[in-house]
């Protein structure tokens, strides 16, 4: 494997290498997939495939398993605190290809922060009265975004430790709710529910839950844009992606099951933006839907703080590749500072603008293009410097376009609008980057880079 990538090409001018333990690197990632997945998508996921929902949940669990592969050799070889936008320079070389589709995973980073930051908001309003839920859902989303940012700018000593509380916190008590949960479920409701809920259980409808699903699971690229700051990159960083995505594996199937054992489907529907408070009633009353909403908080709280932490600093490695424009417009500090005031702005922004459905279809789509890009690029451009088997690969390239495929049909049957908002933000993506390299590009075709 190729390890030549300890230079300083690969390092930020701010990162601050060792300063971020393997533990830590570990609830960065918890902290990220906890937080937008099973608080934010169960509802959404039953909705889609029915009964089926917790299945989803494995299949997902199957697909990442496969795409994870291909991370935890890029990381290994290239660590560096931009994560993907590093790997995707190595395979396809610095240009509008890396540009573009970089840009595709850092913007379903900020994705993810406003889906988490509004499911914050749905939870938040289950114990505190506030009307109308229209405004008060993204206004409470929106501050919580604040508060991440005043975080994320005091350091990685007050994140890593911020995101250590917390993951120990909502492990925790996500196990407790499990445990009771699945004391207490019905086998009846785990088989009964599709039709009375008018859910279309089709096969394209189960790929579209699974295309959802897989964004509770898609945190774990956080940690790779803890590289250029762990101790050990070469070691750590996969050994990282693996100890989260199994910890989050289990917590995932014990709530899905928990979920889908105490409410029928109807009711799972009915509360789709705060199913999991609802699931507890059945076990510990209302003190169970108070208990749950405070992990909700935490857990999202903790997911948008790790968020900020990752995207801002891809987008740093962006701009110190040339990749992006940037613009400091007066403000004090270093660019991975300005890069977190842009990653917050941009995420408050989508909070304020779109419901939790339509963002999660958008962080779907830009999230599995990328994901492709990846896999396709390690397969056909870097054979020769790392080491892996490619019948894996292959298989997480057509996993991704099956399961991409089904979600697309199914959104244009029923949100067409998302399909619309995606597209444009792809041909925006594209034009903008090719016209900024052009920039920067020299008469003989080489780049100032």
């Amino acid at each position: 494997m190729d390890h030549a990538s300890t230079g300083t090409d690969h390092q930020a001018p701010e990162d601050v290498p060792g300063s971020l333990t393997l533990s830590g690197a570990v609830s960065l990632g918890t902290g990220v997939m906890i937080g937008a997945g099973i608080f934010a998508l169960t509802g959404q996921t039953a909705r889609l495939a029915g009964d089926l929902f917790p299945v989803a949940f494995v299949v997902a669990a199957v697909v990442v398993a496969f795409s994870a592969y291909s991370y935890v050799k890029l990381s290994n070889a290239y660590p560096s605190s931009g994560g993907v936008a590093m790997f995707l320079r190595e395979e396809y070389g610095p240009g509008t290809a890396t540009g573009v589709f970089a840009i595709f995973m850092y913007v379903s980073m900020v994705i993810n922060e406003s889906l988490v930051a509004r499911t914050f908001g749905s939870y938040m309003l289950q114990i505190v009265d506030l009307e109308p839920a229209s405004f008060w859902v993204p206004a409470l989303g929106v501050a919580l975004l604040a508060a991440a940012f005043a975080v994320n700018v005091a350091g990685n000593q007050a994140i890593q430790t911020a995101e250590r509380a917390m993951a120990a916190v909502k492990i925790a008590g996500l196990g407790i709710v499990a445990v009771a949960g699945l004391w207490f479920a019905e086998a009846a409701n785990l088989t009964n529910g599709t039709a009375a809920a008018g859910v279309d259980a089709s096969p394209e409808g189960f790929l579209a839950a699974v295309a959802l699903a897989i964004l509770a699971y898609k945190g774990f690229t956080t940690i790779t844009n803890s590289g250029g700051e762990i101790v050990e990159p070469h070691r750590n960083t996969g050994r990282a992606i693996v100890i989260a995505l199994t910890i989050c594996t289990v917590v995932y199937l014990a709530i899905a099951a928990a979920v889908a054992g105490n409410l029928t489907l109807p009711e799972i529907i009915a509360a789709e933006d705060f199913s999991l408070a609802e699931a507890a009633r059945p076990a510990f009353g209302d003190g169970g839907v108070w208990f749950t909403v405070v992990l909700a908080v935490v857990a999202t709280a903790s997911g948008v703080m790790a968020s900020v932490f990752a995207a801002s600093r891809m987008l740093a490695m962006l701009t110190h590749m040339k990749q992006v424009p940037h613009r400091h417009f007066g403000m004090p500090g270093t660019v991975r500072t300005h890069t977190t005031v842009y990653t917050v702005v941009f995420a408050m922004a989508l909070a304020a603008a779109f419901d939790l459905r339509r963002i999660a279809a958008l962080g779907a789509i830009y999230y599995l293009i990328m994901d492709v890009a990846i896999h396709w690029g390690l397969l056909r451009r870097l054979r020769s410097r790392v080491e892996f088997k490619a019948a894996i690969v292959i298989g997480a390239i057509v996993l991704d376009i099956v399961v991409l495929g089904a979600f697309l049909w199914v959104k244009a049957s029923e949100d067409a609008l998302s399909l619309y908002v995606s597209a444009a933000g792809i041909v925006l993506v594209v034009a903008g980057e090719r016209l900024f390299m052009r920039s920067h590009t020299r008469p003989d075709g080489t780049m100032d880079m």
